[in-house]
């Protein structure tokens, strides 16, 4: 082990739409903003403030895809990466810096409309966050046939 780490855990409302970059070979990325909300009560004036800090986050190839399919601007997502820093010049040459947060999972938390597959959302969660029971089953049965048939097998 090296002794060191780089993990990112963030939970914030989208603040666009994801871009998609596509090159040669069928690889992509998706880049989108994602707003952090952090407040506290001012002690000296008793007000609450409420700051915002914005991210850039990076995925690639099929995940970009399931973003840019499932996500709006405003909806709130988990996204698990790492952080990267990039280094890039602007027109007068002088060097910039710009940090990234390069996404290896996500969930998504807004409630989307039924005409959307759930299962699709489900298949970038983390292990321990899937559900043990699949409940588009229970939601299609009428409470006579539960009453009829107790026994879920």
């Amino acid at each position: 082990m090296s002794g060191t780490l780089n993990k990112v855990m963030l939970i914030g409302h989208t603040g666009d739409e994801v871009k998609m970059h596509y090159f040669e070979g069928g690889n992509c990325i998706g880049r989108f903003p994602l707003a952090t909300n952090d407040s506290y009560v001012n002690k000296t004036t008793g007000d609450r403030v409420t700051s915002t800090e914005w991210h850039n986050i990076v995925v690639r190839n099929k995940a970009a895809e399931i973003c840019e399919k499932y996500l709006k601007k405003g909806d709130k997502v988990y996204i698990e990466g790492r952080l990267k820093t990039r280094k890039w010049q602007d027109d007068q040459g002088k060097d910039r810096y710009s940090t990234e947060i390069q996404c290896t999972d996500f969930t998504f938390l807004t409630p989307k409309t039924e005409g959307q597959h759930s299962e699709i959302v489900a298949e970038k969660q983390p292990a321990i966050n899937k559900p043990l029971v699949d409940n588009s089953q229970l939601v299609s049965s009428s409470p006579t046939e539960m009453e009829e048939d107790d026994l879920p097998f």
